[in-house]
């Protein structure tokens, strides 16, 4: 990520919630490491792509969502990850066509690609996932992913990846007149939490627990990570913590928590959103 993309520290570190200050320490006793022990830089071996396919696919993830958090396009600095990303999915899916995981990686990068063009409305305003128009999301690209994850299924090995990507496949049922499976959706979230524990899975579990359970049952799931440290700099948390409060009727610690992911928020159009959301909360 650093070598070849140039991505900087930070950039890295916000990929994969840690300090700016902890991922340099780990970039530099990387390279230090690199250099003492002569670790060649050469393209491996067949039989040992297996042992380094975790660290690939987790580097391509991030590559992609660097890409995908400019959705526009204008950052210069992002112009072209997401499709780089694909790209180099789809480079590990050719060479290792029956492992399932670099399938269901490839299949989440595309469900969520196939969004691009409906995250946005006219004016560049962010649109959340259930307000999308559903006639701009690429049917094409659906149709290639839900035939990658059903592939990665039969090979019989679940992981993290196939995981998400089923999750996202969940949400795509709208297309076919079929509401949001909120139900189906909280169970992968509870089988991914068992695979990969990250407080990045926990909170969008929260939020599916509320969509079954109730803002108060979600609620409760996301105040159990609230003394997880890496998530005090991280808005979807802080959104998700808001949101949840609006509905409970809880105007002042609703608006501190929006507050709080507006402060954290890059995004100019996800952080007028934000201040819009507020506002009716304020308002009302």
């Amino acid at each position: 990520l650093q070598t070849i993309l140039g991505f900087d520290a930070a950039t890295i570190a916000s990929a994969f919630l840690v300090s700016p200050a902890t991922m340099g320490q780990r970039l530099v006793r990387a390279k230090a490491r690199i250099r003492e022990t002569g670790i060649p830089f050469r393209v491996p071996e067949k039989a040992e792509l297996g042992e380094r396919l975790g660290a690939v696919l987790e580097a391509i993830y991030a590559t992609f969502a660097e890409g995908w958090s400019d959705p526009t396009g204008t950052d210069s600095r992002r112009r072209n990850l997401a499709g780089e990303g694909i790209w180099l999915g789809r480079l590990v899916a050719s060479l290792m066509p029956d492992e399932p995981e670099a399938l269901g990686l490839l299949a989440l990068m595309l469900f969520a690609e196939a969004r691009r063009s409906a995250r946005r409305g006219p004016d560049g305003d962010f649109v959340p996932l259930a307000e999308q128009d559903i006639a701009l999301w690429d049917d094409s690209l659906i149709d290639e992913a839900e035939a990658l994850l059903a592939g990665a299924a039969q090979r019989g090995l679940i992981g993290r990846y196939q995981l998400e990507a089923a999750v996202q496949s969940a949400h795509t049922a709208r297309r076919r007149g079929s509401g949001t499976d909120w139900a189906a959706i909280r169970q992968l979230y509870d089988a991914l939490l068992s695979v990969a524990g990250s407080p990045v899975v926990a909170i969008n579990r929260a939020v599916a627990i509320a969509e079954t359970e109730g803002a108060t049952a979600g609620l409760a799931a996301l105040y159990v990570l609230g003394d997880d440290k890496r998530l005090q700099d991280y808005q979807p948390y802080w959104a998700a913590r808001a949101g949840l409060l609006a509905r409970l009727g809880n105007t002042k610690q609703a608006a501190q928590a929006y507050d709080q992911a507006i402060g954290l928020e890059r995004d100019p159009a996800l952080r007028r959103f934000l201040q819009g959301e507020k506002a009716k909360l304020v308002g009302g």
